[in-house]
């Protein structure tokens, strides 16, 4: 990559931020009263968190030509556990921090179950 790839993707990143953060504040009060944007706003974290989630599942290593090694299915089952636990603490107390120390809690205590128990 060139310094003025890098250099361009920084600066385009920087627009795209600063129109993001700004849209809010120029758009009317009225548009933003709408009941769909409401019902946006508050399904919006929950749908972002799944998506976050779901994309850093680790399962790149598991096909059925490779077979699966036993830490790698361990890892992915700790993944899946530890969504779930997520989503069900996010569901219950809406709390965004609260779901997250859940989740990382929950990830590295799946692995040591996992790893101790079942191997």
């Amino acid at each position: 990559m060139s310094s003025s790839y890098l250099i361009f993707a920084t600066f385009a990143m920087a627009a795209v931020t600063f129109v993001t953060r700004a849209l809010p504040a120029l758009i009317p009060k009225k548009l933003l009263d709408t009941p769909w944007l409401h019902r946006l706003n508050e399904s919006l974290p929950l749908s972002v968190m799944v998506l976050l989630i779901l994309t850093s599942l680790s399962y790149q290593g598991l096909s059925a030509t490779n077979g699966i090694k036993s830490a790698e299915l361990h890892l992915l089952m700790a993944q899946v556990g530890a969504l779930f636990l997520v989503l069900l603490v996010y569901h219950v107390s809406r709390h965004l921090l609260v779901s997250m120390v859940v989740g990382i809690a929950a990830i590295n205590g799946l692995l040591w179950v996992f790893t101790h128990f079942l191997s």
